[in-house]
């Protein structure tokens, strides 16, 4: 994500949203946020600086930034600095680029209602006084976004019961991040289990799994509105029962978007 050298500066935003199962996998939210171009001295890098860190983690931002005797418009650093605001995280491998009182948006967000908050927003922030060109694309569906968030992963649950595992609950994390970004989606849980033991079994661990993930995701902030939960038990595999893997990947939770 390596951006040319732009006056007075240019900012990578890192992925709001993986886009491909192999991003979910290695993780859109280790990418950086990259901060490059000349800025008229050190106050500000360092007030733009603060202001990344804000948002995407101090581990994350990359500075890149020149410090030179270069002429801003009054008050430049603290505008640029404003527009840097939680709300960028919904831009999806994005630039943000400020030259002078020309500001410009690129990248990608979910849908038409985001591209035209995100546009608002640096409005307000720069006070209506620079002209702000909007480049942002929508694309990626609802579902296309979780499935590539939970990609191949299984959320794991304790042998025999509903209580998540660490390594689940951190999936489910990730699961949250996306779903805040999405407006009043409505998702259905499903949950899925081996054909080990009695249907009857099988179907009640599916159907106490699911709701167990619903509660998680309504804790950490997802509207429990929009949520319901289902266990179809063993009547749908993905995988072969005869094998322990095709097992352990036929005891799966499932997202579907309504």
């Amino acid at each position: 994500m390596r951006l040319s050298s732009l006056a007075p500066i240019a900012l990578c935003l890192a992925g709001a949203w993986p886009t491909a199962p192999a991003q979910a996998q290695s993780g859109a939210d280790e990418r950086p946020a990259i901060a490059e171009g000349v800025v008229p001295d050190e106050a500000t890098k360092q007030r733009i600086l603060a202001s990344l860190r804000a948002v995407y983690g101090d581990a994350r931002v990359v500075d890149r930034v020149q410090v030179q005797d270069i002429p801003t418009p009054p008050n430049w650093g603290e505008y640029v600095a404003n527009m840097i605001g939680p709300g960028i995280k919904r831009v999806n491998d994005g630039k943000l680029e400020v030259n002078g009182q020309s500001v410009r948006i690129s990248g990608q967000v979910l849908n038409e209602a985001q591209r035209q908050q995100v546009l608002s927003e640096l409005s307000v922030a720069s006070n209506t006084s620079y002209t702000v060109t909007n480049s942002l694309k929508t694309g990626g569906s609802e579902q296309s976004v979780l499935d590539a968030t939970l990609a191949d992963r299984i959320i794991e649950f304790e042998s025999g019961s509903a209580r998540l595992t660490p390594r689940g609950m951190a999936i489910l994390d990730e699961m949250v991040a996306r779903m805040r970004e999405m407006d009043d989606v409505k998702v259905q849980i499903v949950g899925h289990t081996d054909n080990v033991g009695q249907p009857q079994s099988n179907q009640a661990l599916s159907q106490a799994r699911a709701q167990a993930v619903r509660a998680y995701l309504v804790q950490h902030g997802i509207p429990g509105a929009g949520l319901t939960a289902l266990g179809r038990g063993a009547d749908e595999p993905v995988a072969d029962n005869a094998t322990a893997e095709g097992r352990a990947r036929n005891r799966r939770i499932e997202f579907k978007v309504l």
